[in-house]
């Protein structure tokens, strides 16, 4: 049985720098390096949200891709939209997919790569603590109501003598 000291030490899959004085901190993930934070009126970088986001919408997206190359579906390319809503099911959280396919796909085709798509690694561990809607852009169209909003979350923290502002 292998324990944890058996095991090299795992390299970050994430680092993310800044200060006290930033509002925007530098990320790295893999080999890619960008911004995420920033307060209203400044340049802002990709918020932790829009990031859980993109999260389930590439694993999506690669999941989508597997199973389409594995059964030789005529999928020609597709997009995976998401947006995170806090409490938006009896105080759940949901991720809204929407789900875009391209190519010479029959109905039976579209449904199993949609259905496919509950399969993706990363939206498996999120649907532990939140909801994922999937819905088809062919029929169902994007949601209208507006996503989380981090800045906003961050001011209705309560935290004694701390002014987010």
């Amino acid at each position: 049985m292998a324990t944890m000291n058996d095991k090299a030490p795992s390299r970050a899959q994430a680092v993310v720098t800044g200060s006290l004085t930033d509002s925007i901190f530098n990320v790295r993930a893999g080999t890619c390096e960008f911004a995420i934070g920033g307060q209203s009126g400044t340049a802002l970088g990709t918020d932790p949200y829009e990031l859980l986001s993109a999260s389930l919408a590439a694993c999506t997206a690669m999941t989508l891709r597997f199973h389409a190359l594995r059964r030789k579906y005529p999928l020609s390319d597709f997009e995976v939209a998401v947006s995170y809503r806090h409490g938006a099911d009896d105080g759940h959280d949901v991720f809204e997919r929407t789900i875009t396919l391209h190519g010479g796909l029959d109905e039976g085709q579209r449904a199993q790569l949609l259905q496919d798509a509950n399969k993706s690694p990363v939206g498996r561990t999120l649907g532990l603590n939140a909801d994922i809607r999937t819905r088809d852009s062919v029929s169902d169209g994007y949601p209208s109501d507006s996503p989380a909003n981090y800045e906003d979350d961050l001011r209705e923290l309560s935290i004694p003598n701390v002014d987010p502002d």
